[in-house]
């Protein structure tokens, strides 16, 4: 199968042009050796299929960072048939830098001029024609997020890839173009190496990689340095070359671009906007506005405060029992969230008492049991959440996908580097919030070790969508059974206490053990752009299959094992739900219980406050076992509290508040708990690849667990018994003038050391 590459700059629509070429046809694994995402998927339209692999964003081959690293070797080593380098039209001048070096090597390419339509939407014109003759290349005008010319780049791509193609370059002219002649020259005589022209070029650049390889032309290099004088950069052959890149590009293609009369710039719209949304005053409070919304379409079932401001006060009564009754809160309309949660736990209650009904009569009791409690009370206490999992996402995808969470890191540059991180550091943190496993793996964009390390540390407090089950479940069950505030603003409140508590925890460790300088962080913001239907489709399904996928497997398998251990004993005889509390899980859960006395759900519960212990270790597996668990073992707790048939989240939990009489404080410090302490398997894997030394693995366990036990008893102490709050306030206040006062000591010594 013939394979081709898109190559291009972060945010040039790259990953756009691939979901519109490939579909649902899209995978994405590892690259070899590296934890680095790899996307591939199928292109169908063209005479024979065409493997489509999107390489990561760069914006040089110089090998830098892993990205780079990557796509070179990709290109050089696995030679694709083709290479499809996107362009983003509104930046012409900046994209054509890392087009010049692709034309370096000798593979087939073809340049997709991609944004083509906000080019004209602003008024200007580019030239593909007279760009496609001066750089010897074609050129396609595409829209990937409108798929406009997308099946004109495949033909001209496939076209292409049937000619073969040397390599070229831009700098035949420049300082230092006799050199590259002579080394390109040398290497193509030594019969050893592919892509001589490329080579050549990065071992005059002094590249590391080159110079290891071909250490018997370092001479030749070094020889020329010595005659060689340019009175603004000296012998610094690396920048000489890419100063010469620039203004060949300068020089050369800018004619190809028309801007409007008295325009010098085309994002003139996105620059209006950022006026607004990245101001330094209103930026945050904007960005904490947009974020409740997204919290308030999602969970809240007074939509539009009918409830609130008395419009309606009985509620739609005359609906209950009808198809329509879901989109009716108590009070008020639910969000579309709460909608389509409410819809799918109907059907899935449906479902649930089919199967029990069938089942009655036909089977034994444990197997009945085993079915609609351990089967499928745990796992329709997750599924009934999908819904408002992927709103989420979708959510998020649009803030990504239009180009507003890159300001968001812009704005936040300015606070997070008084907690000793960079605005770089924000972008993996945000990533925490769909899964902290490609969160962790995008750390490694972080130059300073101990800042990669304190965000890895701190990006499960961003709580992923496996945690989102626990919010919603509890948060609906303390707004059902105590009648307290409104799911959206629990749910809302319990996000803004992972960002605090992931703040804190920074500002601690960058002024403790993990001192260092703060890396500059400098980013372009892309457009302004609406998201495209099919690519937000396409991400949300990715979204859906992994969770369906996870709650098949891993949560299906924990949930048949918990039903197991909590109906047989220490003897591995059964026993019926009345006397669960006999059984193994049972016994473990005791064992434990006593150590979450502090945080409210410890031994205070009784006799089934081990649940909740339970509960909270299975989460360590997966953080969606933790309402599994409680949907499997919730339904068989007797004294009055059994349903009928498997149990929602919410469900679930008003059974056990019922049962153990739990307080709204231990309820939250419960949350808190499994918000910040260790995340689920995979996570803990990925953090311990990607931090440096054992050791720091071993302390970022210890620091997961202490955090959590740490905010979990504040909670509840403080919701409990007020006038706590006081003793926690005089222990941070000692607590930070004690590490001013080391501060201090610590830069006196500095100085005197240097005088």
């Amino acid at each position: 199968m013939l394979k081709f590459a898109l190559a291009g700059n972060p945010n040039s629509g790259k990953t756009t042009l691939f979901n519109n070429l490939t579909g649902s046809t899209a995978h994405v694994g590892n690259w070899p050796g590296v934890t680095v995402d790899k996307r591939e998927g199928t292109y169908k339209k063209c005479p024979e299929p065409i493997s489509i692999v999107d390489l990561p964003g760069i914006y040089s081959l110089s090998p830098y960072t892993p990205e780079e690293v990557i796509t070179r070797n990709f290109i050089l080593n696995e030679k694709p048939d083709c290479v499809i380098n996107i362009v983003d039209a509104t930046n012409l001048e900046r994209n054509l830098y890392l087009t010049t070096q692709i034309m370096e090597i000798d593979v087939p390419m073809v340049i997709a001029l991609n944004m083509i339509d906000e080019v004209k939407k602003a008024g200007a014109e580019i030239d593909g024609k007279k760009l496609e003759e001066k750089i010897g290349v074609s050129v396609v005008e595409i829209s990937a997020l409108k798929g406009i010319g997308i099946a004109e780049l495949m033909d001209r791509a496939y076209e292409e890839c049937k000619k073969g193609r040397k390599g070229s370059t831009v700098l035949k002219d420049c300082p230092l173009g006799h050199l590259i002649n002579d080394v390109r020259i040398a290497l193509e005589g030594s019969g050893k190496v592919d892509n001589p022209l490329f080579h050549a070029i990065k071992l005059v650049e002094i590249d590391a990689l080159e110079a290891e390889a071909h250490s018997d032309l370092i001479k030749m290099v070094e020889e020329f340095k010595e005659s060689f004088c340019d009175d603004v950069f000296g012998d610094d052959f690396e920048a000489v070359i890419a100063d010469a890149r620039y203004k060949y590009i300068s020089k050369n293609f800018s004619s190809v671009l028309t801007k409007p009369a008295g325009e010098n710039r085309l994002l003139t719209k996105s620059d209006r906007i950022d006026r607004v949304m990245t101001h330094k005053v209103l930026g945050i409070p904007i960005f904490l506005a947009i974020l409740f919304l997204v919290f308030h379409l999602t969970f809240s079932e007074d939509l539009f405060y009918l409830g609130a401001l008395g419009v309606i006060s009985e509620g739609f009564v005359f609906l209950e029992g009808t198809f329509f009754e879901g989109l009716f809160g108590a009070g008020g309309i639910n969000s579309p969230g709460v909608i389509l949660l409410t819809f799918l736990d109907t059907c899935m209650g449906a479902l649930a008492e089919a199967v029990a009904a069938a089942l009655e009569g036909n089977a034994a009791g444990w197997a009945v049991g085993l079915v609609s409690d351990g089967i499928l009370g745990g796992l329709f206490s997750i599924l009934s959440f999908i819904p408002q999992i992927l709103m989420l996402f979708l959510f998020f995808s649009i803030l990504e996908d239009s180009g507003y969470m890159a300001r968001i890191a812009f704005i936040l540059d300015r606070i997070l580097r008084k907690f000793g991180l960079s605005g770089r550091a924000f972008m993996p943190m945000i990533m925490g919030f769909g899964c902290s496993v490609p969160a962790i793996i995008n750390t490694r964009a972080l130059a300073d070790e101990n800042e990669r390390t304190a965000t890895i540390r701190v990006i499960p407090f961003f709580c992923c969508g496996a945690k989102m089950p626990i919010l919603t479940a509890i948060s609906g069950a303390i707004v059902m059974q105590f009648g307290i505030g409104n799911v959206d603003v629990i749910t809302y409140s319990m996000y803004v206490v992972g960002i605090a508590v992931a703040m804190a925890s920074v500002l601690l460790m960058r002024n403790t053990t993990m001192k260092g300088e703060v890396p500059p962080f400098i980013m372009e913001l892309p457009a302004y752009r609406a998201p495209q239907f099919k690519s937000l489709m396409i991400h949300l399904w990715d979204k859906a299959k992994h969770f369906i996928k996870k709650a098949f497997t891993v949560i299906l398998a924990s949930t048949i094992v918990i039903w197991l251990i909590s109906h047989f004993d220490w003897n591995w005889s059964y026993l019926p739900d009345d006397r669960m509390n006999e059984s193994i899980l049972a016994g473990i859960g005791q064992l434990l219980q006593p150590l979450f006395t502090p945080l409210g759900f410890g031994w205070q519960l009784g006799e089934w406050g081990w649940i909740f212990t339970v509960a909270a270790i299975t989460g360590l597996v997966a953080k969606e076992n933790v309402v599994a668990t409680m949907g499997t073992l919730a339904a068989c707790i007797t004294g009055g509290f059994v349903a009928d048939e498997a149990l929602g989240g919410i469900d679930a939990v008003m059974n056990m508040i019922q049962a153990t009489n739990i307080t709204v404080p231990a309820l939250i410090a419960f949350i808190a708990f499994n918000l910040t302490t260790v995340p689920c398997f995979a996570a803990v894997a990925t953090a311990r690849a990607e931090l440096p030394a054992k050791r720091k693995f071993n302390y970022t366990l210890l620091f997961w667990l202490a955090t959590s036990y740490i905010v979990g008893t504040m909670i509840y102490l403080i919701g409990s018994w007020w006038w706590t709050a006081f003793i926690f306030a005089g222990i941070a206040a000692a607590t930070i003038a004690a590490i001013a006062a080391n501060n201090r000591k610590c830069n006196c010594l500095c100085k005197n050391r240097r005088m």
